[in-house]
């Protein structure tokens, strides 16, 4: 398996240091809070994983560029470790099913987390939404059309529950806490979501933290008016 390291603005001795201080820290959201703080302003990159069904996966560790899903990717391997070594290992864990790095293996969809992370974070989307919750069953990477998102991936039927945007009250947003990952539900055929971030919570504000396209960098957003105009949200919440 060949490595491929771009560690941008730290050398490995200083996310050493950022982890293993962020281990001291108890709670798993203020944790993720404390280190997805460190990449705000950090520029938005796409495509920066190395892998297809023609050509052969590499670990890919690039923190000089992320987007939406590789930055939650990153936070959460950085989040399970006490050292740089257990983040790279953790990071196989937490990218790939069963840890085996490989273009097949790879979390290619927000939902894979489900499952292929269990041990890591659950699905409160329906424990925080109740009866508003609605559920859809999708072809995950199969367009209505016949056409695969992505090449060399088998589809998959997958049972989705989301919380529709128009149902998110405030008996809900005080539900949610800091270091909730969140996925923004997607309508389109084949797809789990379009957006992905980390919920932050700072005294009365509420904000969606994540790598922006449109913006070209790691931003808070305000999380109710990101999320105004979306079909809704799936939220994954770390455990421990």
């Amino acid at each position: 398996m060949k490595r491929n390291l771009k560690l941008g603005r730290w050398s490995e001795d200083e996310l050493n240091d950022l982890i293993y201080s962020s281990s001291k820290i108890k709670e798993a959201g203020s944790r993720i809070d404390h280190l997805s703080g460190r990449f705000i302003d950090s520029s938005y990159s796409a495509s920066t994983l190395i892998g297809s069904h023609e050509l052969p996966e590499e670990l890919v560790v690039s923190l000089d560029g992320v987007d939406c899903f590789t930055f939650i990717d990153y936070i959460e391997a950085m989040r399970l470790s006490r050292s740089f070594s257990d983040f790279i290992e953790n990071l196989k864990k937490v990218r790939y099913r069963e840890g085996q790095v490989s273009f097949k293996s790879r979390n290619h969809f927000f939902t894979d987390w489900i499952g292929n992370n269990s041990l890591f974070v659950k699905d409160i989307t329906k424990e925080i939404g109740s009866r508003t919750v609605e559920r859809t069953i999708k072809h995950l990477n199969k367009r209505d059309d016949g056409t695969f998102i992505i090449k060399g991936i088998d589809p998959v039927w997958r049972d989705i529950s989301s919380l529709p945007s128009g149902n998110i009250d405030d008996v809900i947003l005080d539900k949610l806490k800091t270091g909730d990952y969140v996925g923004i539900y997607s309508k389109a055929s084949g797809l789990d979501v379009s957006h992905v971030g980390i919920l932050i919570k700072t005294g009365k504000d509420i904000f969606l933290r994540h790598a922006s396209s449109i913006k070209g960098k790691v931003i808070d957003e305000d999380f109710k008016e990101y999320v105004s105009n979306k079909a809704g949200i799936i939220v994954l919440r770390p455990i421990g």
